[in-house]
């Protein structure tokens, strides 16, 4: 009777070749959305996404050209994320202001400056203080972790103040 071999892990091919793989992964998706947070986080799902695919029986081997590949993908659900924050936040109900006199004012201008934020920085401030999600439901909406939410939120709030003060609000 011949005793069964085991598999050697895929993914130690795949430990050996980050090093030298992820300035090419990084550099790859900083090149095509511009953004080094989206690009760190985005070359983050790459490679922990392929840890999981180079596992599968029907996995290619693993090379720096594969995980190009990976991170397009990764790059594509990013994109289609992004483009269902946008239509979501298209279809959010505008809240009826009854009374002038509530602070109406401030109302616009915050209004309007939440309009002139990025469509991540958008879609996290409002579903947390709009709708009044909690934090673990805005990520489950954003296909974010719960921790990369939170920084998210704290970016969105940073960004939200300062051009709140310039646009003349208290």
């Amino acid at each position: 009777m011949t005793q069964p071999r085991a598999r050697p892990d895929p993914a130690f091919d795949l430990l050996e070749l980050y090093e030298s793989a992820l300035p090419e992964v990084y550099g790859y998706l900083l090149s095509r959305c511009g953004n080094r947070s989206v690009a760190e986080e985005l070359t983050s799902e790459t490679f922990l996404g392929a840890v999981g695919s180079c596992r599968k029986a029907d996995a290619p081997p693993v090379s720096v050209a594969w995980l190009i590949g990976v991170a397009r993908h990764k790059l594509a659900d990013h994109w289609r994320r992004r483009e269902r924050e946008e239509r979501g936040l298209r279809l959010i109900h505008e809240p009826d202001v009854t009374d002038p006199w509530t602070g109406e004012l401030d109302a616009l201008v915050a209004r309007e400056v939440l309009g002139r934020l990025g469509a991540h920085h958008r879609a996290a401030l409002t579903l947390r203080y709009v709708d009044g999600l909690p934090v673990n439901e805005v990520a489950e909406c954003l296909g974010r972790t719960v921790h990369a939410t939170e920084a998210l939120l704290v970016r969105a709030r940073t960004a939200f103040r300062k051009a709140y003060h310039l646009k003349g609000g208290q």
